[in-house]
């Protein structure tokens, strides 16, 4: 892992955040604020990145390359677009994290630590705050969405299984022969 120290100020990195659909419509002052918390880190192919059941407070943008999700050592999806958020659900509710993520090739992401909320005061903390909340809010209505659809798609495929299914058990005791 190779860490750069705290961004501030920087705005060729406000421009590149700007490209990154959920932090499309966030002003200038509200990139600055989040990058304010945070660090750009780089991990080789096989780094953990978050380890399963751990307890943390970081959260992590991905700028570049591909990571694996893996629930208890097998990995169940992989994130490769610029701007995927993970490390959020821990953040969310407190509680540890459900699955270790792992980089697959070198990877590039921007991690912010969530904690340093409780340092701030007034505005920035709500300022802060607000930034997290809405990414937070945006990122889980789309994976509900795709959730939905997926679920849809299940059920669907289910249904037409049931009756592939229960048409081999007619023919079965149509066959006279059986």
């Amino acid at each position: 892992m190779v860490s750069s120290s705290f961004l501030s100020e920087n705005k060729e990195i406000i421009q590149r955040l700007k490209n990154i659909p959920v932090l499309g419509s966030f002003s200038d002052q509200d990139l600055d604020e989040l990058l304010k918390q945070s660090r750009v880190i780089k991990y080789e192919p096989g780094e953990r990145i978050i380890e399963e059941g751990h307890f943390d407070k970081w959260i992590f943008f991905l700028f570049s390359g591909k990571v694996g999700i893996q629930k208890q050592g097998e990995t169940i999806a992989v994130l490769k677009r610029r701007g995927d958020l993970f490390g959020e659900m821990g953040v969310i509710d407190g509680s540890p994290r459900s699955a270790s993520i792992v980089a697959i090739e070198e990877s590039v992401c921007m991690a912010v630590d969530t904690s340093a909320i409780e340092s701030l005061r007034g505005e920035e903390r709500n300022a802060f705050s607000g930034i997290l909340y809405r990414i937070f809010s945006e990122i889980l209505a789309n994976r509900l969405r795709f959730t939905d659809q997926e679920l849809v798609k299940t059920r669907d495929e289910n249904a037409l299984l049931k009756a592939e299914l229960n048409k081999l058990k007619k023919q079965k005791n149509d066959d006279p022969f059986d």
